[in-house]
């Protein structure tokens, strides 16, 4: 990624250390404020409410708590404590800032473009499947009890998403599939040429193999007889 290199050295400077601390904060306070209003209207992303004042709103709707059970709450933190501290130190933390405000951003976007009902489900999805990307195979605890791969909740993660595009498609949720596009668009702008790279060795593995089986098949044939 030039591109990030060269950004990277330009502005890295400017990159917020620890972000992900940053970013629990944000997650407490969404909650705090949800816990005691026990409304959490007031953090929706409503471009109405925006164009009268509320500018709150462009960045509170992707902190809104997905329950409010606080032992779920702090489970929920404690991970992305852990994938987000794990990215920042191998990508260090320009990069892992580019890539949560790029998500973001396009979050936000899709969220002003199909209001209400975005929240920042997806995006922080988005970094758990960055963490699966980056660290395939650490085990992690899924329920809590069964260690699983990394990689492999990350497939479990896509299907998730692929089953949500499918229902939003159904019930007509157009707001459901600029949230999703919106993570994976992000996810593919870092991931995606790795991952053609891939594909293309992979490719490239499967030719090489079949061309050699094509080559010694005439000659298995001659010793069988």
């Amino acid at each position: 990624m030039n591109w990030l290199s060269r950004l990277e050295m330009k502005y890295g400077r400017y990159a917020i250390r620890n972000l992900t601390s940053y970013l629990i904060g944000l997650n407490i306070a969404a909650y705090l404020i949800v816990f005691i209003l026990n409304d959490e209207s007031i953090l929706y992303l409503v471009p109405g409410a925006v164009s009268r004042g509320q500018i709150w709103r462009l960045v509170s709707f992707l902190f809104l708590p997905e329950s409010t059970n606080p032992i779920w709450v702090f489970f929920q933190l404690y991970f992305l404590y852990f994938i987000g501290t794990a990215i920042e130190g191998i990508w260090g933390r320009f990069r892992y800032n580019v890539y949560y405000f790029c998500g973001a951003v396009l979050t936000i976007i899709a969220a002003i473009l199909f209001p209400p009902g975005i929240t920042g489900l997806f995006l922080n999805l988005s970094l758990f499947l960055a963490f699966a990307t980056l660290f395939p195979d650490q085990e992690l605890l899924f329920f809590f009890f069964l260690p699983v791969k990394a990689k492999y909740l990350g497939l479990l993660e896509v299907a998730y998403s692929i089953w949500q595009l499918v229902i939003a498609v159904r019930i007509g949720a157009p707001y459901l599939v600029a949230a999703i596009a919106a993570s994976y668009v992000n996810y593919f702008i870092f991931f995606g040429g790795d991952i053609i790279k891939w594909l293309r060795t992979r490719m490239q593995v499967y030719r090489n193999r079949k061309r050699y089986y094509d080559q010694v098949r005439p000659y298995n044939r001659y010793r069988k007889y």
